[in-house]
């Protein structure tokens, strides 16, 4: 399981706007977003510059 801050987050429309475009991504399951931690938590191989690059399509950032 992969963790990963995601800064900008503030209602549960961000949650699922996030969650839908991670589980968009070919290769990763298991997603769940945790408002309240600024967290998601994904299974799967897959480029983590691709999960940047979705959450940032979103209007979020992933924090390092």
């Amino acid at each position: 399981m992969t963790t990963i801050k995601i800064d900008g987050m503030k209602c549960q429309h961000c949650v699922s706007s996030v969650q839908k475009g991670l589980e968009a991504l070919e290769g990763v399951t298991g997603v769940q977003v945790d408002l309240e931690a600024h967290e998601a938590h994904f299974a799967g191989e897959v480029d983590l510059q691709r999960v940047k690059a979705v959450i940032a399509e979103k209007g979020f950032s992933v924090v390092e």
